[in-house]
């Protein structure tokens, strides 16, 4: 779990604002992963193991809150949270914790399929990796990752003109 916590930290990070709830999915997500090593067969890496894993668990998360979460509950919340557990020099911080908020913002108003790929894009695997872990073809990949970029951009081109 430590060598890939950082992994799973960002793509709880990009479904989930609440700190508090993220610490909860990182606990569901190594508790499924303690579950689901017996049943490893080694045919892919552990990184893509670990990270199928995790997306099943906030699928399903995003699945049961999404018609209940407000989102101004978490706009207003998510900011002051991000912010507090990011801090650095008081410039550095402000400004990386600005762009920081605004990407997981945006990627979090993208659909499911989206923010799979990007989340995943994100932690630098590859166009096979992720299509290991999202169980999907190289080229469904590249085409989710296209259009979860296109509309990324707008989104963030919108916040900075807003």
């Amino acid at each position: 779990m430590t060598e890939h916590e950082k992994l799973l930290r960002h793509i709880i990070t990009g479904f989930e604002a609440k700190v508090a709830i993220q610490d909860e999915l990182f606990q569901d997500i190594a508790l499924n992963i303690w579950r689901a090593l017996p049943k490893f067969r080694q045919d892919s890496a552990v990184k893509t193991f670990v990270a199928r894993i995790a997306h099943n668990v906030l699928a399903t998360h995003v699945a049961k809150t999404v018609k209940t979460v407000k989102t101004a509950d978490i706009e207003n919340c998510a900011e002051a949270e991000y912010v507090a557990a990011t801090q650095k020099t008081p410039y550095q911080a402000l400004s990386q914790t600005q762009r920081q908020f605004r990407l997981s913002q945006a990627i979090r108003q993208l659909n499911l399929e989206q923010r799979q790929v990007i989340t995943l894009a994100l932690e630098g695997m590859s166009y096979q990796e992720m299509a290991d872990v999202l169980v999907i073809t190289p080229n469904l990949v590249g085409v989710r990752l296209q259009r979860a970029k296109t509309l990324l951009t707008k989104l963030l081109e919108g916040a900075e003109n807003g």
